[in-house]
């Protein structure tokens, strides 16, 4: 494989001032075959991921379903009863996990979070903003404080500590999330650059620089707050491909990388949300490139993968075995234009052969 195309691209990144730091990595067979780092880091240094972290909570919740604790169509409120208040009763775990529950924008402190007690509590608070099951709007942070709850609950394992065990330790991955200051050694600092348009789609009120700061990446935000390298994620996903060891159910794998239980439009690129219990699918429609910008011009339909704000990318492509991880530390406020800048190192993974 050619990989200077790829690598060609992620430097001229660093060398337009887009971001101060980025890393590629790309795997098959289940070894890394590329990873180098561009800017002011090393091979060494990680990356938040932001939200290229949820799917690697959801299998976590993936195992759940294995053993037979949890079951996707019943209610969150039938294993977290403090769930059931503010209309809340009948939201289900499917919906939470295929943001289309209701409360996209439920406050949650981030160190609260981290604590059963406090993060229980808020639940209490939160109310709806449309009727569950409706339709579908991107839960940023606040659905997976509610896997994380789950994971704590039906495991009896603290939801982090469980990650690591079970979906860590058996692929060879390091902890990812939660992490001690101790812990906290050469992670790449997040570097807001430009201005946001007036005119932007995105949502406001996330402060996503709160991710870097020592006690939140102590608290592990499962809906963001992963810290890992190009090359762990590239692992990741290799795992999700092949499971050689035999982590995950094959039915609830399999399901999970294939069955597209959410078709509702993303409101943001008016496309079809395309989202299994953790992860967005290609698809077929010819419309792969709008789903948040992480898949290239020749992924196949049946890749899978997550994106991450400020353009961090992760997926895994079936069809010719590569997966393909990209991260960064420059917070571009311009978060359109900054994945139209991204885009030619995706191309050039998926000409990957």
């Amino acid at each position: 494989m050619n990989f200077d195309p790829v690598l060609a691209a992620a430097q001229k990144l660093v060398d337009d001032g887009t971001t101060p730091a980025c890393q590629v990595a790309v795997a098959r067979d289940n070894e890394v075959v590329c990873f180098e780092t561009f800017g002011a880091a090393t091979n060494d240094t990680r990356f938040c991921v932001f939200s290229a972290t949820k799917p690697i909570v959801a299998s976590a919740v993936w195992l759940l379903i294995g053993d037979r604790l949890l079951d996707p169509s019943r209610p969150v409120a039938h294993y977290i009863p403090e769930f059931a208040t503010n209309g809340k009763e009948s939201i289900t775990v499917e919906q939470v996990m295929l943001h289309t529950s209701g409360f996209p924008n439920a406050p949650m402190d981030p160190v609260e979070g981290g604590d059963t007690v406090t993060r229980v509590k808020r639940f209490t608070e939160w109310t709806l903003e449309w009727e569950p099951g409706t339709r579908f709007e991107y839960h940023a942070l606040a659905a997976h404080w509610v896997l994380a709850e789950l994971i704590d609950r039906l495991s009896g394992v603290d939801f982090r500590d469980f990650l690591e065990t079970r979906v860590c330790t058996p692929n060879g991955l390091p902890r990812l999330l939660g992490l001690t200051a101790e812990e906290q050694d050469d992670i790449a600092e997040l570097i807001p650059l430009g201005a946001a348009p007036a005119d932007s789609p995105l949502p406001v009120g996330l402060d996503l620089k709160t991710l870097g700061h020592a006690d939140v990446r102590a608290a592990g935000v499962p809906g963001g707050g992963a810290i890992m390298t190009a090359a762990t994620m590239a692992r990741f996903y290799q795992a999700l491909l092949h499971d050689p060891h035999h982590v995950w159910d094959p039915d609830v794998l399999r399901d999970a990388k294939t069955n597209i239980r959410c078709t509702f439009p993303d409101p943001l690129m008016n496309v079809s949300a395309n989202r299994t219990l953790g992860l967005v699918l290609a698809g077929d429609d010819g419309l792969h490139q709008f789903r948040y910008g992480m898949f290239g011009k020749d992924n196949s339909p049946g890749s899978f993968g997550h994106a991450g704000a400020h353009c961090q990318v992760a997926w895994a492509d079936p069809d010719s075995g590569i997966s393909f991880s990209f991260v960064k530390n420059g917070l571009q406020a311009d978060m359109i234009g900054d994945a139209v800048n991204v885009m030619p190192i995706t191309d050039a993974a998926t000409a990957l052969r």
